[in-house]
């Protein structure tokens, strides 16, 4: 029988949570178990990455102890795939260079994996502007 919309909803705003716990450990590791193999980010406006790169570009942004919150302004879900609408903040407690504080609103793809877990397969945190 399949999950209804309602719980759904509740599994992929719970993912969001895990994922916010995650961002804040700051071991990459931890946070690509949160991504699809095959997700893409655009961390920069208009420059959508993936892979290797993608990875890197992660572990590189955690090494400098962002911290992350949260509040999901919008959320749908239908079957596997979820949007999500997403105001969020971040602090940098060692800035290598830029700003310390960052924030915007995301638009956020996931999917629904077979072993029934939650995956951004699209993570673009600069999506709706502000």
């Amino acid at each position: 029988m399949a999950a209804s919309t309602d719980a759904l909803t509740a599994e992929v705003l719970e993912h969001a949570q895990n994922y916010v716990r995650a961002f804040n450990s700051h071991d990459p590791a931890i946070l690509e178990q949160h991504y699809t193999e095959d997700a893409v980010t655009a961390w920069e406006k208009g420059k959508a990455i993936s892979g290797k790169a993608r990875q890197d570009e992660l572990a590189e942004f955690l090494a400098q102890k962002p911290t992350m919150k949260i509040n999901v302004l919008e959320s749908y879900v239908t079957s596997d795939t979820a949007l999500l609408v997403v105001d969020w903040t971040i602090d940098l407690a060692e800035v290598k260079e830029g700003p310390a504080h960052h924030a915007g609103i995301g638009l956020d793809v996931l999917r629904r994996g077979t072993d029934g877990i939650w995956r951004f397969a699209i993570d673009n945190p600069h999506g709706k502007d502000i």
